[in-house]
């Protein structure tokens, strides 16, 4: 190893354990403040098993799973920005954007109107049936955003210019159905579409887990395949790439990770797309470092995102969604001027 590189992975290392003392400094505030305030020593003397029997159903039924959610949901939608950026070549390429998470919405929403009386979206079956008709939404819209960018190969501003397309058209049917449903369901919907990790609990953390311990370390796998993109489809078959064959498995990996995610915590937009752009500017343009940063960013994003919602006009909260649209509009305007 040259000197440059152990420079770079040292910095990595000092980054990636930065990230991970972030995470538990916020996990441990989220655990303490709330409409019922919890005093550090309480929280240490609950996780320990020495609290009341308020304490834990606090901290244990509430307020725990949501921090748990937000941290898979975040890590989750962060690594399916990076895939997705990698292998279009786009630097404005989102999971959002792309019209991905619409799709997964659609479908989650499908499911809640005509299921709603035989499985009640707070169901654990439910639960665990979400992410799967999620993923089914995402993969239609994947693929239909692949078929019509498909011109002997696929460009990647022309991917990024259909997936928009794909993306308004989902939105319009969502606000179709959406008006069909009473206005309890309408609510739930509207509330759900704008970012809100709705169902926190252990069941739902059970239903996301299986799919972030799977596909993260998958995309870890490929990141050299990434690196290679970087350099272009020609250098990537040249050196021995089937560049094709690599973006669809790639995008299937990306496509899973934002249904799985979007089946809990709502259209969440723009998280995909800022966090790998941090990652980047933080530690260089290798994947090998970017995806594992970026699972740690997005998921100390989201979650502070979502302590803020819940806190800032208590007892009204503010979906998580909202708050990372808030914090990340100004960049997403900033790398518009900038991209040519």
């Amino acid at each position: 190893m040259n000197p440059s590189q152990a420079k770079k992975q040292k910095n990595f290392w000092i980054l990636f354990t930065l990230f991970i003392v972030l995470i538990f400094i916020m996990i441990f505030t989220s655990l303490s403040i709330g409409v019922i305030q919890i005093s550090p020593k309480e929280v240490i003397n609950t996780l320990l098993n020495n609290g009341t029997a308020k304490q834990e159903l606090v901290l244990f039924d509430f307020r725990l799973p949501g921090i748990v959610l937000a941290l898979l949901i975040g890590a989750g939608l962060a690594v399916s920005g990076v895939i997705l950026q990698g292998i279009t070549q786009n630097e404005l390429a989102d999971p959002g954007i792309l019209g991905i998470n619409t799709g997964a919405g659609l479908t989650v929403v499908l499911f809640i109107y005509f299921f709603r009386e035989l499985l009640p979206a707070s169901h654990p079956v439910s639960m665990f049936i979400m992410p799967f008709a999620a993923f089914i939404g995402a993969i239609f819209a994947a693929v239909l955003i692949y078929l019509l960018a498909w011109k002997r190969g696929v460009s990647p501003i022309r991917l990024v210019l259909v997936g928009i397309g794909v993306n308004a058209a989902f939105s319009a049917l969502l606000t179709i159905l959406q008006l069909r449903m009473d206005p309890q369901d309408y609510r739930q919907v509207t509330v759900w579409l704008s970012g809100d990790i709705w169902n926190a609990n252990w069941f739902f953390v059970l239903a996301l887990l299986p799919w972030m311990l799977l596909l993260i370390p998958v995309a870890f796998h490929k990141a050299k395949t990434l690196n290679v993109f970087t350099l272009g489809d020609d250098v990537a078959s040249g050196l021995g790439e089937n560049a094709e064959k690599e973006r669809r498995i790639l995008l299937l990996v990306a496509v899973a990770l934002a249904g799985a995610a979007v089946a809990a915590g709502g259209a969440i937009a723009f998280l995909g797309l800022v966090v790998p752009h941090i990652a980047r500017k933080i530690i260089g343009p290798l994947h090998q470092y970017i995806i594992p940063l970026s699972t740690l960013i997005g998921a100390l994003l989201l979650m502070v995102a979502d302590m803020i919602g819940k806190n800032m006009l208590t007892p009204t909260t503010i979906p998580a969604g909202i708050i990372v649209s808030i914090i990340s509009a100004p960049y997403f305007i900033y790398l518009l001027i900038k991209i040519k």
